[in-house]
Parts: structure tokens; C-alpha cells; sequence
């Protein structure tokens, strides 16, 4: 696996993707700046070697040239991070883009426009990418959060740098990171699931089935597990079509020596609300009228008890409606948990938006090994899916 501390960039341009389709507010102020801060050791090394960066990204879904979508209202921020004036061209390709890439000197940057104003990138075009690949002479990937998209700038453009082309410190570490879960990891390993559909993490679950000791089920698709083993779950939420499935899992993972864990009580609300009744019941004896929104307090003794068991930990998804503060104590309880067992040496890896969301909300960043930046990258990364980016720099 090619890195940057395989290449001495000294007098070279790199021509780095990055992640910065960054959350702007109505004044276009970034509003969160982590995948900016994630980029800024690979960009600092290039500098450092004596080279140049020639950053390129998408931001948004524009239909065009859209001016809302311009990476021009980013720059002021990103030179904030960086610490370094950006120089910034409102083109990615042609003789405009390539006359700026020409001129740009050891240890200067220079951010290009939106590649999504141009078709080309996201249909992976072999022109659009070689007009790319005219701007540097070593390709970095570092956008984790894009690696699972065939895209003209994140794996076609590869092809154009046979021999110089790398991943950056961000995507190494990704990568690094779901090999820890899935392959190299020190036993016990847990897996967390939660959020509302088993349907989304089907996946995901029969990948790693052969790679945990233990999983826990946790959130809305708790429900459809209980379901199918006859129990009552009110009003919660449920797919009635994966109640087969659900028992296929757990006949799976009993074959297979997984211990899956599902939560015994919930906290019970006669509506979705914050200012909802509640009261706690066993998971399976859940009233007409009432639907399941968090762990209970035994079930998050239980899952305490596993996490400070366990040496490698995955995280994907919440244990109850974190949204509402009155609902999110068990995943509160969860980052806790995962915290301290992180603290005393095992590795931790937190992944997929709503978890990520989570451990922002409630402080974990710092408390956790690591926390991946790619929603549906991760996701297919543990679904054990080769993603393009990744593929593209390896082959």
C-alpha cells in the first residue's frame, strides 16, 4: 500500500482529492470544518517536503455551475486551517485551471472549483480525467468519503499515474482502521449496530458475522428481532418483510459462536416527542400505544459489561432516538462505555452518520480511537466491498 511517505514531493506538484463538500450555512460559513482539519496532514507533509498541492473536491449536488456550490466561499476557512494563503482557480480543468497548476511554486496551494460543475466527474470520464491529471505529477487520494464512488477525480484519474500515485495519511488511516475491525483486530471483538432498519445493515452483518465475538443489536431495528421471536413491541418500529431474516441472523451467528446481544428493556413513550410519557418495560412486553426510543437501564448494564470485555469495537449506528434529549441516555451511556474501555487499551472505531453525529453531539471525538469520515465508504467497507478509490491506487 503506496503512501505519502513513500514519495519526496520536493519540486513536485501533487494532485490531491480531497473531502471538502463541507455543510455551509445561509451566509456560506462552513459550519463544519472537521473534514478540512482531516486533510491537513497530508497537505502539510507535501509542503513540508519542499512541493506543491493542487487540492480538488466537490462540494454539494450542483445541477451545473452553481455560484452556491463554489469552493470559493470555503477558501477563507481552509487558509484558517491550513495556516497557508490559497490560491484558488474558479475552473478544475482547460487552460485556466492548467495555466494556474503551471505557475504555482513549492510550498503554495491551489484549490480548484466544484468538479461537479462538470458532468464528466461523476459519469468518470476518461477525458475529463486525463485533463485532470495534465495539473500534477503524483496523484493523492485522501477522500475516504468519496472512495466508494467511480468518479472521474477519485479513481479514473489514477489510471494517468501508473507509477506516482498515492494514498494520503486520511485514507491510509481509514483503511487501517476497518482492517483493524475486520481482519487484524485483538480478540474480543464487538460489533454495535443500531439505527432503525435492519434492512440497511444486512450487509453488513453477514460480512462480519465470521469476524466478531460479539454484536449488539441496538435502536429501531432491535424491534424486528423481537418481533419474529413472538415477542410485543406496541407501537415501535418494525419491518415486518426481515422478521425471516432476523431469525436467519441469529441462526447464523449461533452457528458461527457469535453471541448476539439485543436490549431485555426500553424506555416506552406514548408518543414520539420529547415531552412524551415514558415508562420502562421489558423489550418483548412493550403496551399497545407505546413504542420502544432507548435502551433501558438493564440492557445498558448488559452492554457495559461487553464493551469493557472487548479489545477492538465497531460502532455504527445509535441505541435510541439521540435526537431528543429525553431519548438519548443509552447512547450516551454507550460512548461512555466505549470511552473508558478505549482508555484502557482496546481500539475503538466509530463510523456511519448518525454514530458519527452521536460522538460529536455528546464530546467522544477524543475518547475514541478513531473516528471514520466516509458515511457510505465505511458502510461498503464493511459490507466487504472493494471500493474504486481504494482499488484504483493499489492496482
Amino acid at each position: 500500500m503506496k503512501t505519502l511517505n513513500d514519495f519526496n514531493f520536493e519540486n513536485k506538484k501533487a494532485l490531491i482529492r480531497v473531502d471538502f463538500n463541507v455543510p455551509l450555512n445561509d451566509k456560506f460559513e462552513v459550519t463544519d470544518a472537521t473534514r478540512i482539519v482531516s486533510a491537513k496532514p497530508t497537505i502539510i507533509k507535501i509542503l513540508e517536503d519542499g512541493g506543491s498541492c493542487i487540492l480538488m473536491s466537490h462540494l454539494g449536488r450542483p445541477k451545473g455551475v452553481q455560484d452556491q456550490f463554489s469552493l470559493r466561499h470555503i477558501v477563507n476557512k481552509v487558509e484558517d486551517i491550513l495556516g497557508v494563503e490559497i490560491k484558488f482557480v474558479d475552473e478544475c480543468v482547460g487552460e485556466k485551471a492548467e495555466t494556474a497548476a503551471a505557475n504555482l511554486k513549492p510550498g503554495e496551494i491551489l484549490l480548484l472549483e466544484n468538479l461537479r460543475f462538470h458532468k464528466e466527474e461523476e459519469a468518470g470520464d476518461k477525458g475529463f480525467s486525463e485533463q485532470l491529471s495534465k495539473l500534477g505529477d503524483i496523484y493523492v487520494n485522501d477522500a475516504f468519503g468519496t472512495a466508494h464512488r467511480a468518479h472521474a477525480s477519485t479513481t479514473i484519474v489514477a489510471e494517468f499515474f501508473p507509477k506516482n500515485k498515492c494514498f494520503g495519511y486520511l485514507l491510509a488511516q481509514e483503511i487501517e482502521s476497518i482492517e483493524k475491525v475486520l481482519k487484524t483486530g485483538e480478540k474480543p471483538v464487538l460489533a454495535v449496530l443500531g439505527g432503525a432498519k435492519v434492512s440497511s445493515k444486512i450487509t453488513i452483518i453477514e460480512n462480519i458475522l465470521d469476524k466478531v465475538d460479539h454484536l449488539i443489536i441496538g435502536g429501531g431495528m432491535s424491534f424486528t428481532f423481537i418481533k419474529a421471536q413472538g415477542g410485543k413491541i406496541g407501537n415501535s418500529i418494525c419491518e415486518d418483510d426481515k422478521q425471516e431474516l432476523a431469525l436467519d441472523i441469529l441462526k447464523q451467528a449461533k452457528a458461527k459462536n457469535v453471541q448476539v446481544h439485543i436490549p431485555v428493556d426500553v424506555v416506552a413513550a406514548d408518543k414520539f416527542s420529547n415531552d412524551a410519557n415514558t415508562q420502562i418495560v421489558d423489550i418483548d412486553k412493550i403496551p399497545d400505544g407505546w413504542e420502544g426510543v432507548d435502551a433501558g437501564p438493564k440492557s445498558i448494564a448488559i452492554f457495559h459489561d461487553i464493551v469493557m470485555e472487548s479489545k477492538t469495537i465497531l460502532w455504527n449506528g445509535p441505541l435510541g432516538v439521540f435526537e431528543m434529549e429525553k431519548f438519548a441516555k443509552g447512547t450516551i451511556e454507550l460512548g461512555n462505555s466505549i470511552a473508558e474501555a478505549t482508555k484502557n487499551g482496546a481500539f475503538s472505531l466509530v463510523g456511519g452518520g448518525d454514530s458519527v453525529a452521536a460522538v460529536k453531539q455528546f464530546g467522544f471525538e477524543d475518547k475514541v480511537s478513531y473516528v471514520s469520515t466516509g458515511g457510505g465508504a465505511m458502510l461498503e467497507s464493511l459490507e466487504g466491498k472493494t471500493l474504486p478509490g481504494i482499488a484504483a491506487i493499489l492496482e
